[in-house]
C-alpha cells in the first residue's frame, strides 16, 4: 500500500464528462447523476482502510448531501485483476452492504480516474451546480482511524457550495491508498 497525498484542485476546472457501469451494470451517464446544486465524485474502493475508515460518513453525508441538493457518486478505478478485493462483483457487495444511496461505479478501463486526476481513495472532487471544481480534498483528518468527532470539512465544503455556488477558500489535501494502476495505465511521475 503506497500512502498518496492529493494535488491542489483547479478551481474552476469542468467536471470530465464520462459514462460507466454501476454493480447492477446500470450505465450511468453524467446528467444522470447531477443534482440541482452540485455534484460529489468519490474515487474509493474496497479494501483501503483509509476508505472503510469512514464508510460510515460518506454513507451519511451522501444522503444529507442529497437533502441540500447535491448528487453523488462513487467509483473504483483500481486494477481488479491484481485486487481482486475490488472486482466488480464485490463492489456490489460493499454498495449492498452499506446501503450507499449513490450509484457506485467501476471504472474498468481507469480512463475516467486519469480525466479527472484522481491519485488515491478516497478522493473527492466538489462540484458546483455548473459542474466547475470548487473543492479537493478530505472529508476530514480521520486518516486511517475514525475521529468520530473530527469536523466534517467535506460535509460543510459541499453545504457551502450547494448554497453559495462557491467552495471554501481553505482546502486540505485528502490522502490515501495510491489508485492500483494497471500496469499499461501508470502515470508517468515527473
Amino acid at each position: 500500500m503506497v500512502r498518496m497525498t492529493t494535488p491542489i484542485g483547479e478551481i474552476n476546472q469542468p467536471v470530465p464528462d464520462f459514462v460507466l457501469a454501476d454493480t447492477r451494470e446500470r450505465l450511468w451517464y453524467l446528467d444522470d447523476l447531477v443534482g440541482p446544486n452540485g455534484l460529489l465524485v468519490m474515487f474509493i474502493c474496497n479494501h483501503c482502510p483509509y476508505v472503510q475508515a469512514i464508510l460510515p460518513k460518506i454513507v451519511r453525508d451522501a444522503a444529507e448531501l442529497r437533502l441540500l441538493g447535491v448528487h453523488t457518486v462513487a467509483i473504483s478505478s483500481n486494477d481488479a485483476e491484481q485486487y481482486p478485493e475490488d472486482s466488480a462483483e464485490n463492489m456490489r457487495r460493499l454498495a449492498d452492504e452499506w446501503q450507499f444511496p449513490f450509484p457506485y461505479l467501476h471504472d474498468e478501463t481507469q480512463e475516467v480516474a486519469r480525466a479527472f486526476g484522481a491519485v488515491c481513495t478516497p478522493d473527492f472532487f466538489g462540484y458546483n451546480k455548473d459542474l466547475r471544481l470548487q473543492y479537493r480534498g478530505r472529508m476530514d483528518a480521520s486518516g486511517k482511524a475514525s475521529q468520530p468527532d473530527a469536523p466534517r470539512e467535506l460535509f460543510e465544503a459541499m453545504r457551502q457550495i450547494a448554497q453559495t455556488g462557491v467552495g471554501p477558500s481553505e482546502q486540505w489535501p485528502s490522502m490515501g491508498c495510491s489508485i492500483k494502476w494497471m500496469p499499461e495505465r501508470e502515470p508517468e511521475v515527473d
